[in-house]
Parts: C-alpha cells; sequence; structure tokens
C-alpha cells in the first residue's frame, strides 16, 4: 500500500480489526512505507472526506444537544474534531476544561456568554453574537451560557481530532469523585452541603437567563484579561473574488488564537474555488447553508468527488489538492478551520504564473500560443461562466 508522508493511510487498516489503540501502534508504519506505488501495489483509494454532524444524536437533554465529529465518527480526520452544540435560554454548559485541545467556536445563531480563567489569575466575561468566534487555549477553565431569547447555535473546533476521547474535564464530575472529606476542606463546606451537589457530570443544564449587565467577578480583586479571546470574523474585512468572499483570521489578527486559522467562505451560485493546496495544514470544513461539490487529489490518479449540503463536514489532508463547485440557486456558506495559525495556500494558477514559458511547454507539450492563454496569478473563487 503506498502512504503518503503524513500517514493518512493508515485508517484503513481500521478496516482489518485494528482497534484506535492499534491503530496508533501501527501509524508509524505509515511514515515508513514505499512513497511510489509499483506495478503489484496500487495506491490506496481516498477514504470518503465526508461526515453528516447534523444527522447525529450524540448528547440530548432539556437544555441543550451536542453531535460530535471525532475521529470515531469521522477517521479521517485525525487533527480536527468539531462539535455542533444548542443551548436554550439560560442553559450552562458547565465549567470545564480540555486538557489536551484548545477550543475554537463560531457563533452560527442566538447569544452565548462566556468565562473564561487563565493561568495568571485573570479572568474575561464576553458575549456573542451572529458571525463572532471564540478561542480558548487547551487547559483554560471556561463556561457558556445561552442568552436568548431563542436557542443559541454555535460550532466548536478543537486542535486534536481524538479529544473527545481524552475527554472534558468538568468540575461535577471532579468534584463528586473527590472523597468527601477533601472536597469540604478545599471548598470549605461541611460534607452535608456538598452531598446536595451532583452526584455526576452536569454538562449541559438548566439556567436562569442573566440579567443584561455582566456580573462582577466572585473575587474582587480579579484582574480582566488584556489577552481577548473574542473576535468578530464576519466584521472582518473579506477576500472579494469574482465568484464570492473569504473572510479570514489568522494569529497575526487575533493573538490568541495560536493552532488555528479560521475561514468564512461565501460562494456564489455557479462559482468555484479554484484548483489549490495548503502546504502546512489540513482543512476541516463546516457546510453552513446551501450546496457544494469538492474533488480532492491524493496524487497516483486517485480522485475522490462528493457532494455537500448545510449540517455536513468535509475534510481534506494537508497538502492534498482539492477544489470546490457551488451546485444550485443559492449561495453556498462554510465555515473552514486549519490547523496552523498561518494561512498558507498555493494555487495551480501561481504555480504557472511562476514558471518560464519555455519549462512550461516542455512539460506539457504544447505550444508557446497555449501558453499564453494559461492563468499567471491565482482566481481564488472563479464567477460562473457568462
Amino acid at each position: 500500500m503506498n502512504a503518503d508522508e503524513r500517514g493518512y493511510d493508515t485508517i484503513f487498516y481500521m478496516s482489518k480489526g485494528f482497534s484506535r489503540r492499534g491503530l496508533f501502534q501501527a501509524a508509524p508504519l505509515a511514515f515508513l512505507a514505499p512513497q511510489h506505488a509499483t506495478a503489484q501495489e496500487q495506491p490506496a483509494a481516498i477514504p470518503s472526506l465526508k461526515f453528516d454532524i447534523e444527522a447525529q444524536t450524540h448528547w440530548k437533554g432539556e437544555a441543550g444537544s451536542a453531535n460530535e465529529a471525532t475521529v470515531a465518527e469521522f477517521p479521517i480526520s485525525q487533527s480536527i474534531a468539531g462539535v455542533s452544540m444548542r443551548l436554550k435560554p439560560g442553559a450552562i454548559r458547565e465549567l470545564h476544561w480540555h486538557a489536551l485541545a484548545a477550543e475554537w467556536a463560531y457563533m452560527i445563531e442566538g447569544r452565548v456568554r462566556t468565562t473564561v480563567v487563565m493561568p495568571n489569575g485573570q479572568s474575561a466575561i464576553d458575549e456573542f453574537g451572529p458571525g463572532d468566534t471564540w478561542y480558548f487555549p487547551r487547559g483554560h477553565g471556561h463556561l457558556l451560557q445561552g442568552l436568548g431569547p431563542g436557542e443559541a447555535h454555535f460550532l466548536l473546533g478543537f486542535d486534536n481530532g481524538h479529544f473527545s476521547e481524552f475527554g472534558t474535564f468538568s468540575i461535577t464530575d471532579w468534584i463528586a469523585n473527590t472523597p468527601p472529606e477533601i472536597a469540604s476542606r478545599v471548598l470549605n463546606l461541611p460534607a452535608s452541603t456538598l452531598a446536595k451537589f451532583p452526584k455526576k457530570e452536569l454538562y449541559i443544564g438548566p439556567g436562569e437567563v442573566p440579567g443584561t449587565i455582566l456580573e462582577d467577578f466572585r473575587l474582587a480583586s480579579s484582574q480582566t484579561s488584556q489577552f481577548a479571546h473574542k473576535y468578530r470574523l464576519d466584521m472582518q474585512l473579506p477576500r472579494v473574488f469574482e465568484g464570492g468572499t473569504e473572510y479570514v483570521v489568522q494569529q497575526k489578527d487575533f493573538p490568541v488564537q495560536t493552532t488555528f486559522t479560521a475561514v468564512k467562505m461565501i460562494l456564489q451560485p455557479g462559482a468555484l474555488r479554484e484548483m489549490h493546496w495548503h502546504p502546512h495544514a489540513d482543512e476541516w470544513q463546516y457546510y453552513l447553508s446551501g450546496r457544494a461539490r469538492m474533488t480532492v487529489f491524493g496524487s497516483h490518479g486517485r480522485i475522490r468527488s462528493e457532494d455537500y449540503r448545510k449540517g455536513t463536514v468535509g475534510f481534506v489532508p494537508q497538502g492534498y489538492g482539492h477544489y470546490i463547485e457551488q451546485v444550485g440557486d443559492q449561495p453556498t456558506e462554510l465555515l473552514i478551520l486549519f490547523n496552523s495559525p498561518e494561512y498558507q495556500e498555493i494555487s495551480l494558477a501561481n504555480w504557472l504564473g511562476g514558471n518560464p514559458s519555455s519549462l512550461l511547454s516542455a512539460n506539457f507539450g504544447i505550444p508557446q500560443e497555449t501558453i499564453d492563454k494559461l492563468p499567471k496569478k491565482e482566481r481564488g473563487i472563479i464567477a460562473r461562466k457568462s
């Protein structure tokens, strides 16, 4: 089997009965595999790069719900996991932290209030509406609350495809599993009061919609964080192309966002996101509206095309060539995460423009007059043919 440098073809070991632990043990073998297929060794086909996250029912309660896409559900996405979460007005996604993943979010509908505490003791409270994003570094304790009047819906992205397997560290789960005598000493509460605490992890629970005025921190001397966790992505100056727009936020724009670049892309009817690849990062997509068809090129003649619609997730491994065709009469909107703080792209057009004509003529075996018609620089999103 031919495996690329990143070892994504190791997911095919799963079809031979490997557990996920066995998969990790086998993964290093992929890095030692031959880089070119022989006549007897045909390269493996590209696996599915699509997952319908909104068709799942992973966690649902009276106060909200959460559907996830981790490597357990979407094996190709080793580097990025995602959660589509909804909170009723007043509902609490309880105090928790992620030991092995940073959290990025995009507000789709409704409003959310967040609190986050940093290792230096600073805290921050922010409110988010549609088009806003947040980023919490791994290990930072935080809480989410729906503000109403309607349900809040937001997308979470994590810079580790296995984050759910490692679990979330929740405050109720920790206290419930701590000996009462220890918890009593730490929390300064008698055992009789501790007995009224939740007996297991709350995860998402009901709550009262807070007042419009932000409450003070319990510790009066707490300093408000000087390190912003909020970014208004939809207010970013977009990159405008003839067939659509892109809103891009990198670490240089949002300093706390150290492991991701985020993009919101809008494709007008009939538009084409031109052929390109990202040399430094995987690409994880969530389709907000409309329909599209993505085609991915994986070397040695391997091509895979799949159709995407609202609520589906797509993935492109690092370095794989791809393009996206808009389908239908309504614009297509999607969110994209790259597991790098810097945005990098090489378009086929820029590549052609960065070579002498004589070399292109020799490469393709075509005359100069044909070379002159080739593009010289990226077009980004190409408009429908008139």
